[in-house]
């Protein structure tokens, strides 16, 4: 592997050419118009425009980027997450262009990507699941029906779901009733596919996905957990391992079912299974997701294992120089996703040029961003500007130093979260560790509107 086309922007495209250069490989960044200022265009050793602001047109251009690999004689291409990372298509089309895509299959990618037929095949391989549909829903008549078997409340899901969207909690037969076609032209719009599924809601759960790595000699190995319970309209905010729920033995039951999750699948490369646990610690496969993840950071410390130069060695055919019992767990560690918005404005975004901009260092602290002083956040992409990364012996000390970090952190020119994830940080409960994924409803953003 002698050079690496990142087909993504922000964090994750400056990541992934950090650890390039850690590996004396060559990398090639793409950029839309808008991003021509962006630091991985700065940081590659070549970099190729690929189209106009809007993402369809450009980060989404499978041609361009193909056109773009093939200018510049990359070998590889990294996705990083979001925009073409889950593309069964993008993948096969580098695979057919003889480009190494570095990720699992194609074939891997799409047995996966599909949600409701990855769940239906998971149980007839005994791995515990969420009761529900096995089969797309067809009407609001079989909607009704299977949420009167399985019990309110209920989870209507987009098939293709992914990012918090076409999903609903539904608490009685009027709500279903009112919310049903909602939710099926939600996942049309943002999935171009209205097939849905119902399952049953598991109240006051923990959202806990374990982390493996397998490679194409057939070992495989999970990387323990991280809790990423704190959430907001089904989308992370704030990530930690090890979970304040977990112990050894749930731990190593978690992993061995997410590498036998792996194992059905045919996987190769980095992926994460995501579990739900209920409040007598049964947990049930929700999905799992074929790249990289915004928080493997906390991972990464945790383990001291490098994920993204692992990616790179396992697609480059390389076996894992580490086994199941080689993995330690180091401390406690901790990740705030930073974000252009206003939470006082219903987190509408905030783009706009950052006029001064300060992050904390120290022991123990990790930033993982891709932006600047001067630096203009454009409209057209996600508002997560940065990751603050916090580590240490134990859980408390992790939350005092990211509580550090954050008062420490100044981003002047736009609006961002960081008050509100202070509000976490501080909450009592959140410190003691008990929480669900209810907790930003009804411990922060309730507390505000009193």
């Amino acid at each position: 592997m002698n050079k690496i086309l990142i087909a993504n922007r922000g964090e994750i495209a400056v990541r992934i050419i950090r650890a390039c250069k850690e590996m004396n490989i060559k990398t090639v960044a793409v950029y839309s118009e808008i991003d021509k200022d962006a630091l991985h265009t700065r940081l590659a050793d070549e970099a190729v425009c690929i189209g106009p602001a809007i993402a369809s047109k450009s980060y989404l251009n499978i041609k361009n980027i193909i056109e773009a690999a093939y200018l510049t004689k990359a070998d590889s291409i990294h996705p990083g997450f979001g925009f073409l990372s889950e593309s069964s298509n993008f993948a096969r089309i580098c695979e057919e262009s003889n480009i190494k895509f570095i990720g699992p299959k194609s074939n891997v990618i799409n047995l996966l990507g599909n949600k409701l037929h990855a769940k239906e095949l998971m149980k007839k391989e005994g791995i515990p699941v969420i009761p529900g549909s096995l089969s797309s829903i067809k009407s609001l008549k079989d909607a009704t029906k299977l949420a009167d078997e399985i019990g309110y409340p209920v989870m209507v899901k987009a098939s293709a779901g992914g990012g918090g969207k076409g999903i609903r909690i539904v608490k009685s037969k009027e709500e279903l009733q009112k919310v049903y076609n909602i939710v099926k032209q939600e996942a049309k719009n943002a999935f171009n596919d209205d097939e849905l599924y119902i399952e049953k809601f598991i109240e006051n759960p923990r959202h806990i996905e374990i982390q493996i790595l397998a490679d194409e000699n057939g070992n495989i190995v999970h990387l323990g957990e991280r809790d990423c319970t704190i959430q907001r309209n089904h989308q992370k905010v704030l990530e930690e391992t090890p979970s304040s729920i977990m112990n050894e033995k749930l731990r190593t039951k978690m992993g061995q079912v997410a590498i036998k999750v792996a194992k059905i699948a045919g996987y190769t490369n980095c992926g994460t299974v995501e579990f739900l646990v209920d409040k007598d610690k049964n947990f049930y496969f929700m999905e799992m997701n074929t790249r990289i993840q915004v928080e493997h950071p906390i991972t990464e410390v945790n383990t001291g294992i490098d994920l993204v130069k692992e990616q790179i060695r396992i697609s480059n055919g390389e076996s894992l120089k580490f086994k199941q019992k080689d993995i330690l767990f180091k401390g406690h560690t901790i990740e705030c996703r930073i974000n252009a918005e206003n939470p006082k404005m219903n987190f509408a975004p905030c783009p706009g040029k950052i006029e001064a901009l300060h992050f904390s260092g120290g022991n123990g602290v990790r930033i993982d961003s891709a932006i600047y002083g001067g630096y203009k956040v454009p409209p057209s992409y996600d508002s997560m500007i940065a990751k603050i990364i916090t580590t240490g012996t134990n859980r408390n000390e992790a939350i005092s130093r990211m509580k550090r970090v954050l008062e420490e952190t100044i981003v002047d020119g736009i609006e961002t979260n960081t008050d509100f994830l202070l509000e976490i940080i501080k909450n009592p409960n959140f410190i003691r560790g008990s929480y669900d994924t209810s907790f930003i409803e009804e411990e922060i953003l309730k507390g505000n509107d009193n």
